[in-house]
């Protein structure tokens, strides 16, 4: 159904079945073969109340896409392009504030079971996994998020974002990786020599992709799902054995206890390190992934402030500041606008209200 779309996007979602089907080889045309099919599509030229149900038709192929009232009144932005290869997928999405999801309902309707690779290149991702205990990782630090297409999971981007996803087929990462289905809602960062020669590869994927021939394109696709595959190859290996368990479970316990304390402004490294009798290193080694712990503590604290800004309006902005143990109004304002890309009161401005989705 078009609702009055635009004939270019009606298209474009009437066939969206067929948007990630690779042709069938010809005997006779294999010399003409594309190495890469690559499809744009973008909401641009729709009225700003039929932006954000475009983009839902588009995308309802695989993911759940609420429309808020604010995507409905102010418009959203979205483009995609997609670029399919014979046993894969590369996208490249820009979109605005957005909540996804794929529920156990979803799953049973469809037959994608691919694992997906998030990079996250402009934004913040926040996913929540899981039905019975949810576990949220947030890429408030670039990294690259690992999902299970056969896994449910819901997705927050709550600013504008740009975000790379590599589609690998599930044969081929649980023939790399023992037990793969537990790459769900994993992120390795970028703190090794690996993951930083991934990010430069990404960086030079993003740039030069439009300008390069089919077999240029491929290459440079299969390089970057490559060396994602082994990044995690590596952590899962890492993060196995009985040492990697006692770290995993003190991690664990550190959170919470993080979680308990986040409104004190007492909560620091040094208190951490009085409750939980570990080296200082090894502290620290905990949360490189998150950019330390300092900034793990920070992130989350950001966070819980966003939630209050979306969900309580008549808490003034200095209180939530305060409430998080910010020193300062003017404190909490740099740090919320270094994190979500505008301030604090610009965020409630615009009545986000995809936290709640």
């Amino acid at each position: 159904m078009s609702r009055g779309y635009s004939a270019a996007v009606s298209r474009l979602i009437a066939n969206q079945q067929q948007r990630y089907a690779f042709p069938l080889p010809d005997a006779g045309l294999q010399a003409s073969m594309p190495r890469v099919i690559h499809q744009h599509f973008t909401v641009a030229g729709e009225s700003r109340g039929l932006q954000a149900p475009a983009w839902g038709d588009y995308v309802g192929r695989i993911l759940d896409f609420p429309v808020s009232r604010v995507q409905r009144e102010f418009g959203f932005r979205g483009e995609i392009d997609t670029y399919v290869l014979s046993d894969m997928i590369y996208l490249d999405s820009r979109t605005d504030a957005l909540s996804q999801a794929r529920t156990n309902a979803r799953i049973s309707r469809d037959s994608v079971r691919d694992y997906v690779f998030h990079v996250a290149v402009e934004g913040i991702m926040e996913t929540a996994i899981g039905t019975v205990k949810e576990r949220k990782s947030s890429q408030f630090v670039p990294g690259i998020l690992a999902l299970d297409m056969g896994q449910p999971m819901h997705m927050v981007r709550p600013t504008y974002s740009r975000v790379l996803a590599f589609f690998l087929p599930r044969a081929l990462v649980e023939q790399e990786i023992p037990d793969a289905e537990s790459l769900h809602g994993q992120v390795v960062g970028y703190t090794t020599p690996l993951t930083r020669l991934i990010l430069d590869r990404v960086t030079s994927l993003c740039a030069g992709l439009p300008t390069m021939s089919q077999e240029q394109a491929e290459e440079s696709i299969r390089v970057c799902a490559g060396l994602i595959l082994a990044a995690f190859k590596k952590q899962t290996r890492r993060s196995t054995g009985p040492h990697a368990a006692v770290q995993t479970a003190t991690r664990n316990q550190i959170r919470d206890f993080i979680e308990l304390n986040l409104r004190d402004g007492d909560l620091t490294t040094e208190a951490i390190l009085r409750t939980f009798p570990i080296p200082r290193p090894t502290l620290y080694r905990m949360f490189e992934h998150e950019g330390g712990i300092g900034t793990y503590i920070r992130n989350r604290r950001l966070r819980e402030a966003a939630e209050e800004l979306a969900t309580a309006p008549h808490v003034s902005i200095m209180e939530i500041a305060y409430g998080w143990s910010f020193g300062s109004p003017s404190d909490f304002t740099r740090a919320f606008r270094r994190a979500y890309g505008m301030a604090p009161q610009d965020f409630r401005a615009l009545g986000v209200d995809l936290l709640r989705n």
